[in-house]
């Protein structure tokens, strides 16, 4: 299990343009990689547009967002058209970025036990280590919730 202070693994993928993408593209930036379970659902849906609507201020403090769901390219580009995402998505399809990051595993639901997407967000600093780690995520209040807890 990955922990504050750990080195973050470095990821590939490709994002919504087939780009890749890559953890050692933003060596010298503040990184928010958060982890989403399906384009076009609710609180997915507002969690995005809530990081998307506050773009402006991240950059402006020195962050980069990056968000991974096992979605594909032609879904992330659906996704970002319709709400006018302002950010890299990254379709980890094979759900490796998901396994490196301790997103991907046992969830339930209804009493069901399942696998899939576990909604976590991880901040990370200029030189690549772990700051911080948001396992419970206010999806309509996540930039508040990750700028609250830097500032103390």
């Amino acid at each position: 299990m990955l922990k504050e202070g750990d080195k973050a693994p470095v990821f590939k993928g490709l994002n919504q343009d087939e780009k890749e993408i890559s953890l050692n593209d933003f060596t010298g930036k503040k990184v928010i990689l958060y982890f989403y379970p399906k384009d076009n659902t609710p609180g997915c849906t507002a969690e995005s547009c809530n990081l998307s609507e506050s773009y402006d201020e991240l950059t402006a403090k020195g962050f980069e967002v990056i968000g991974v769901s096992p979605d594909s390219i032609a879904s992330h580009q659906k996704f970002i058209a319709k709400h006018s995402l302002r950010f890299n998505l990254i379709a980890d399809t094979e759900k490796e970025i998901l396994q490196q990051y301790d997103a991907w595993g046992l969830k339930k639901m209804y009493g069901k036990e399942y696998m899939g997407v576990l909604r976590k967000t991880f901040i990370i600093d200029e030189n690549g280590i772990i700051i911080k780690i948001f396992e419970k995520v206010k999806t309509k209040d996540h930039t508040n919730q990750i700028l609250s807890e830097l500032d103390q």
